[in-house]
């Protein structure tokens, strides 16, 4: 396992709206600058919208799913009631070679 990885765990957060789309507008600015601060972090890996556009999905690289789930509660599509969560951890054992560093091997 790669050193950027060792000691984490992947998760794939699946968010599913329950509001309509003019009340995810209307938090998607915060929104958006929750997902960089943990960009910014190293923590969310990847993300973006469904298609069609029914939610989204964020991949996360944690220390734990109790880590995951603090940070769902900081999400301001949460704070609002706008989306639900599914939280799934996996253990990536094959990648394209520019992920490698994610690739777990043990």
């Amino acid at each position: 396992m790669a050193a950027i990885f060792k000691g984490k765990q992947m998760f794939i957060v699946s968010l599913e709206y329950i509001k309509g789309l003019p009340e995810v507008e209307a938090c998607l600015p915060e929104h958006i600058a929750y997902l960089e601060r943990y960009y910014k972090e190293g923590i969310f890996l990847m993300s973006g919208r469904k298609k069609p556009r029914t939610g989204g999905i964020i991949l996360v690289k944690a220390d734990h799913r109790e880590q995951v789930e603090r940070l769902i509660r900081e999400d301001p599509f949460h704070r609002e009631g706008v989306a639900e969560y599914q939280i799934t951890e996996f253990v990536p054992t094959k990648t394209a070679e520019d992920l490698s560093q994610y690739r777990e091997t043990a």
